[in-house]
């Protein structure tokens, strides 16, 4: 700006043009000379290499500076715009011999891994007339596992759990389960729990009681098939389905279970083993449903129940999370699915759209004068609970348990079902 003002005013045919261009190149030139050296700076990452959905990642990036220069100017951690990084840019000052941390945060909106791009920095000479830039590699992957906001949920979960295992002085009735002892009969008691040999030989009728069994097989189905890319609300209808399968899974290895995990789509495959976990399931199955992403493929459930039938050998609990579609189970799974449930117990979890019924409601509100758009939404909404319920009877039927709900419910309802069903000694 100094230059322009001394052109207008001393304009000296056109000389002062070249005086102020060779003073700018000049300027230039010592200002390189001076900038600290972006070759001498060692650059590398370190911080999370896993990380679930709903938590904070944090990446430190750490700048060496081997040179023999101070290097200022400004660095750009450089990660794929889904990561949200942040901050993405932030002032540098390095003396000749020190070292600067500095640690990014990375709250992805989806499942993936990320991997991270070039550091880029840009050292600026003391004047502010030009600076050196270059582009350092630090290789860094971030892998995405699912959220796990059903959580909240355990504590309460494993409290009936304890009840049901044994470890308070509570005890379950039911059939195909461990035999705890004996005590007198009372009102409301099942006739099957009846132990005649021990009637006959005491003046009163005694039931044996039971505690659930351990070492039972839970087998996780999880439908990755066009269906489960649906939004129901702000997430695809398959995070409610792996955050239900978590809930699940945990609960179950606690119970003692094992779980097995499988993905189907238009073929089923198998992910994790309950041998697998070591201990850890809940690590166990983050990873192995890391990788998983809806596939616009229909789902073959005749290629799913041979797995399974297959696969699982002694009798086992099959959740299978999916949609309660009326074409795909009526079509698909419907004329396979009593060969599954002569061996095993099957459950089928599908998380419900509440804006379904919401508009559903409508019509049931005299005070509401319905436009056209809103009459047609309404009568669609009813046309799908009317499928829904009719699928669900079908299902029921062939002696299959039956779990739906809003996402912010379907998690614990799924778990509040397994623990009936072993309560029940079913399993």
């Amino acid at each position: 700006m100094v230059g322009v003002l001394a052109v207008f005013v001393v304009p000296l045919a056109g000389a002062t043009v070249l005086i102020v261009e060779g003073a700018l190149l000049v300027g230039i030139v010592i200002d390189l000379s001076l900038a600290g050296s972006v070759r001498a700076l060692e650059v590398t990452r370190s911080g999370d290499t896993a990380r679930r959905l709903d938590e904070v990642s944090e990446v430190a990036v750490v700048i060496v500076n081997r040179g023999g220069r101070r290097v200022r100017g400004v660095v750009r951690d450089a990660w794929p715009p889904s990561a949200q990084a942040a901050p993405a840019r932030r002032p540098l000052d390095v003396p000749a011999g020190e070292r600067r941390r500095w640690v990014t945060s990375i709250r992805p909106q989806r499942r993936t891994e990320l991997h991270a791009g070039r550091i880029t920095v840009r050292s600026v000479g003391p004047l502010g007339l030009a600076a050196r830039q270059g582009n350092h590699e630090a290789p860094w992957s971030l892998r995405i596992l699912p959220g796990f906001p059903s959580r909240r949920y355990l504590p309460e979960k494993l409290a009936k759990l304890r009840i049901l295992d044994g470890r308070t002085a509570a005890r379950v009735r039911g059939q195909g389960t461990e035999f705890d002892s004996l005590r007198d009969y009372v009102e409301g008691d099942d006739a099957r729990s009846i132990d005649w040999r021990a009637t006959a030989r005491r003046s009163a009728v005694v039931v044996r009681t039971w505690r659930p069994e351990r070492d039972r097989r839970i087998v996780l189905v999880i439908d990755t098939g066009r269906t489960s890319a649906a939004r129901v609300g702000s997430a695809p209808r398959l995070d409610a389905a792996l955050d239900a399968a978590l809930l699940l899974g945990t609960l179950a290895s606690r119970a003692g279970d094992k779980v097995d995990l499988i993905a189907v789509d238009d073929r089923p495959r198998v992910l994790a083993r309950g041998s697998d976990y070591d201990g850890d399931a809940l690590a166990g199955l983050l990873s192995a449903m890391a990788g998983l992403q809806p596939r616009l493929v229909e789902t073959d459930g005749r290629r799913l129940v041979a797995e399974l039938l297959r696969q699982v050998r002694q009798r086992a609990l099959i959740v299978l999370f999916t949609t309660i579609d009326e074409a795909a189970i009526t079509e698909g799974l419907l004329p396979v699915l009593p060969s599954l449930t002569q061996r095993h117990v099957v459950m089928v979890a599908s998380v419900s759209d509440p804006h379904v019924r919401e508009m559903a409601a409508r019509t049931a509100s005299a005070d509401v004068t319905l436009d056209s758009r809103a009459a047609y939404d309404a009568a669609a909404a009813e046309q799908a609970l009317a499928e829904h319920r009719r699928v669900t009877a079908l299902l029921r039927r062939l002696d299959i348990e039956v779990v739906d709900g809003p996402p912010r419910e379907f998690a614990s309802k799924v778990s509040d079902a397994y623990l009936a069903l072993k309560a029940a000694g079913r399993l």
